[in-house]
């Protein structure tokens, strides 16, 4: 199945690293215009304008998801330019490990902020946007650690968690407008977003795996490309793991 996002626009949060810049090249191979926002990495976001020759469907700006006022304001420029994105992907997260008995409580709340609240910071004006065309898809990034739980990530498997309900709700408030709403759930994934681990948790984790390798960043774009597509009108409020097997 060949997918073609022509005349569409999708915004993805978290969109300059890993598998929010995987996702954003597949897109842009696929046809679709790019808003790729980012939360500060500016050497990676300056890269990545850097290597795309067809810089007239990407844009890259930096915003702070967990920012209401600031998501808010940007879903407003949108509307003065033109027709309202098509697609969001929400990619954006953050990690703050401690095991919960000493975790500070600082980094309870940033990573609720960033991973939970900035995916309802940007989904609430995107929903307004795309009701007025009686179509959209919107995306989120979840997490087995939601599911299975991780020793030192309770902060994280929660916020993970909340997307996933939060998902399933909105599906459900969004359908008749022609609105789907799904996760993607990746597993270990090949990008720096794990690498800060330990060398013995990664082996651990890997021998967990019954595929017995972690994944890559463009498999799991291929699962979000799916789910935003026109093939997938069917689907809503679901939960796509591409974890291999884990």
């Amino acid at each position: 199945m060949k997918f073609a996002f022509d005349n569409q626009t999708a915004v993805i949060t978290g969109g300059t690293r890993g598998i929010g810049r995987a996702t954003a090249e597949a897109f842009l191979a696929a046809g679709a215009t790019v808003i790729c926002l980012y939360g500060g990495d500016e050497a990676a976001a300056n890269e990545m304008r850097a290597s795309r020759a067809n810089g007239d469907r990407l844009e890259v700006l930096r915003l702070d998801v967990s920012d209401s006022a600031a998501c808010l304001a940007f879903w407003r420029t949108l509307e003065t330019r033109g027709p309202a994105p098509e697609i969001l992907v929400n990619c954006a997260g953050i990690r703050r490990d401690a095991v919960l008995a000493l975790m500070p409580e600082e980094n309870w709340r940033r990573v609720l902020e960033v991973n939970l609240g900035g995916a309802f910071n940007m989904i609430k004006p995107a929903v307004q946007a795309m009701s007025g065309k009686r179509y959209g898809r919107i995306v989120n990034l979840t997490s087995p650690s939601g599911r299975i739980g991780f020793e030192g990530q309770a902060n994280y498997a929660a916020s993970k968690a909340g997307l996933v309900a939060l998902t399933k709700s909105l599906a459900r408030e969004t359908g008749q407008r022609g609105i789907t709403v799904n996760c993607v759930s990746p597993g270990f994934i090949d990008t720096d977003f794990i690498r800060d681990l330990p060398a013995e948790r990664i082996d651990r984790y890997e021998k967990m795996i019954p595929l017995k390798r972690f994944g890559q960043a463009e498999e799991v774009a291929r699962a979000i490309l799916f789910l935003s597509s026109r093939e997938s009108g069917y689907i809503t409020g679901a939960t796509l793991e591409v974890t291999g097997g884990l």
